[in-house]
């Protein structure tokens, strides 16, 4: 096991790390910006470094800082928890490089599975379903654009062979609109991910977003640890997560994840994942893989037992994976909120000082959050300030279990999205289960305010 463990993030994904090495006997560094000088995290690390000013190009994503305070602090390894750094291949590589472990997979599945395109063809070899579309990267002959598009049927979405987050897609229901569609995703994509490469898919109607979680060693065990459902999403931004997926029957679950696993030794992954899917009238189609940890893997630990980060790090550390598929079963019931610095409604940003913070508590209520009472919210970074999780035995019993969580939830001095979270938790459609992923958009619009 390593002795020291450099953490490349903020927020509450840097304090989750921190207690995942305290728990391991592992010293941990923590990074920060002049931003982040007051963070909880910073005064319970082991070491802390100043990495540079508050924004996130001269601090966070800045290679040669973070490289250099592993170095002055006899660092072992790098955590970059998720967003960030934490799926450029070029800085896993170049962690490894100098000297360091890179605790996530290698730059080379970071790279295939980044580009969507050759993650789709990974998948397609290894036996994944993917959603029908076009085989590779479209060609720039508008004859051939349209005659894929012909194959493949309307509506389509075209898609940024390196995007991600909701960003670079872009849906077209007639041929009429196709060539500028393409033209556009291609423009927007180079500018926005360097990459004008895009792809083109069959838009499903009503799909719900299924994510099948894996963790693998470099000794080729893999195992999943069931499915989330993500589908209550705003501008394909996951809102609420929940695990296991209402309605899904296990028998489906397990084929597919049983297919995970395969691909995972086939493409020699280690370290956590998540395969995304769209499921729609029973099928599973793959859209992306991430190689890193997931903001909502707190759903998966509660119902399998199994601490993510902290075996993230043993299988860095070269150790076995400390379980096999028959060690791992679901029970239960975990639902996720993600708590966020914004208006609940309009969604503005709403940065500032927290001047109460009272979180919630009680049997099967677990919060991950760095925020506390004084804590000023920074303007520069994502606006995500905790996530709320509670475990039942039953989904009945987390749905109540969330109800008096975010009744005892108080957060004064800055808006919160905690009154949508209130609302949602009431909402019949929801409370049954199984909605889709535009099922949120959709209430939006109906309760405008």
């Amino acid at each position: 096991m390593f002795k020291k463990i450099l953490i490349a993030n903020r927020g509450e994904i840097a304090l989750r790390v921190q207690r995942a090495c305290r728990e391991l006997g592992v010293k941990a560094v923590m990074v920060y910006s002049e931003a982040d000088r007051e963070a909880k995290y910073i005064k319970l690390a082991d070491e802390a470094v100043c990495i540079g000013p508050a924004s996130s190009t001269q601090s966070y994503l800045n290679m040669p800082a973070i490289i250099a305070a592993a170095e002055v602090t006899d660092a072992e390894a790098i955590h970059p928890g998720y967003g960030f750094l934490s799926e450029n291949a070029d800085f896993a590589e170049r962690v490894e490089k100098s000297g360091f472990q890179f605790i996530g997979p290698t730059a080379e599945s970071i790279r295939i599975m980044g580009d969507k395109v050759s993650a789709k063809q990974a998948m397609i070899k290894a036996g994944v379903p993917c959603v029908p579309g076009s085989e590779g990267e479209l060609p720039d002959d508008p004859a051939q654009i349209r005659r894929i598009a012909k194959m493949v049927g309307y509506p389509v979405i075209i898609k940024a062979a390196g995007g991600g987050g909701g960003r670079g897609m872009r849906v077209v229901h007639s041929e009429a609109a196709l060539i500028n569609a393409v033209s556009m995703t291609k423009a927007e994509a180079g500018s926005a991910f360097g990459n004008p490469a895009v792809y083109m898919e069959k838009y499903l109607q009503n799909p719900r977003h299924i994510e099948i979680q894996i963790l693998a060693d470099k000794f080729k065990n893999a195992v999943y640890l069931g499915e989330r459902d993500c589908s209550m999403q705003r501008r394909h931004q996951k809102v609420i997560e929940e695990a296991p997926a209402p309605g899904i029957p296990r028998k489906l679950i397990d084929k597919i994840g049983e297919r995970c696993v395969a691909a995972c030794k086939k493409i020699g992954y280690r370290g956590a994942g998540t395969f995304e899917f769209l499921y729609e009238n029973g099928e599973f189609y793959f859209i992306e893989m991430n190689t890193r940890v997931q903001v909502e893997h707190p759903v998966t630990e509660y119902i399998t037992g199994v601490d993510i980060v902290k075996t993230q790090i043993m299988v860095a550390a070269d150790l076995k994976l400390p379980f096999s598929q028959r060690d791992i079963a679901v029970k239960g019931h975990s639902i996720e909120c993600r708590i966020n610095a914004e208006d609940p409604f309009k969604f503005t940003p709403s940065p500032g000082r927290i001047t109460m913070w009272h979180a919630p508590g009680g049997p099967g209520v677990r919060v991950d959050s760095h925020a506390y009472t004084n804590y000023f919210v920074p303007p520069y970074y994502d606006s995500m300030i905790g996530k709320i999780i509670v475990y039942g035995d039953n989904r009945a019993q987390a749905l109540a279990r969330m109800r008096t969580a975010l009744a005892e939830t108080l957060v004064e001095g800055i808006n919160t999205n905690i009154p949508l979270h209130r609302e949602l938790m009431n909402d019949a459609k929801f409370e049954a289960g199984g909605t889709n992923i535009h099922y949120l958009e959709e209430w939006l619009a109906a309760h405008k305010r």
